[in-house]
Formats: structure tokens, sequence, C-alpha cells
């Protein structure tokens, strides 16, 4: 909702317990959840292409007639879904197949457990060390 009335912060994500705890599982769900927000406050373009108008008149509105198996529906399809990569949305079946019957929980703490062991993070500019450093040093 926050999102929704124009707010550009996330305050709490991997949070648990009023704040007291950190996730970093819950931090890649939040994660999840907030690239799904952004894509819906993005909104969706309207142009007569993306609205398959010359499809439309093409495949024509007889019985039998649909335009879901056309290419142009395919190749567009996918970009005005709002998902979020930890979440599987598959049937039983596939997801069982996927991902090994894992939950979201299960999936996050497994992500969470390689960006930790193996994110190497950029230094920050010389610069911005510099300024940190004094910062902390007024402060003391």
């Amino acid at each position: 909702m926050a999102a929704l009335a124009g707010s550009n912060a996330i305050y709490g994500m991997g949070m648990l317990e009023m704040g007291v705890t950190f996730s970093f599982a819950q931090l890649i769900i939040d994660d999840g959840i907030a690239k799904m927000v952004h894509r819906v406050i993005s909104g969706v373009d309207v142009t007569d292409d993306t609205l398959a108008v010359d499809v439309i008149k093409e495949v024509g509105g007889g019985q039998g007639k649909q335009f879901l198996t056309h290419q142009h529906t395919y190749d567009n399809m996918r970009k005005e879904l709002s998902i979020g990569g930890i979440f599987d949305r598959n049937v039983r079946q596939t997801w069982e197949m996927n991902r090994g019957g894992k939950d979201v929980a299960e999936i996050a703490n497994e992500q969470a457990k390689e960006i930790i062991a193996t994110h190497k993070p950029e230094p920050l500019e010389r610069a911005v060390q510099n300024e940190l450093r004094r910062i902390v040093k007024s402060a003391e």
C-alpha cells in the first residue's frame, strides 16, 4: 500500500520479531515481494502493440479463433507478470520436480547461505572510506 501511495522506501526487510531478529532467508523472501511490488507500481504500457491490435485483427473473432498461441502473445506475455524469483507458482508435480518439494523458506535459506559463502563485495571508493572515518571520529 505504501508503494501505491508513492513511498520509495521499504523498511524492515529481513526483520522478524519487531526488528529484534534479522533473518537472511526472510530478506531473500522480502526481496521477492519487493520485486513484485515494483513491477505492479511500474504500470502497464498501453499501446497498439502491447494490446496486440494487429494480431487481433489478423486472427479475427470467429468461433475457434484465438490469439493466445500467436507468437506475439508468447513474445510479450512474460513482460507483464509480477513474479518474484523466489516463489514457485507451478503445479505440485512441477514444483516437486523443479524444487524438490522445498518450500519458500527452505529455498530462501539456501540462497542466503550461497550468497554469504560466495559474494565478494566491491570495496568502497577511498573518498567514501575517508568520509565514513571522519564521521565516526567526529561522533566519538
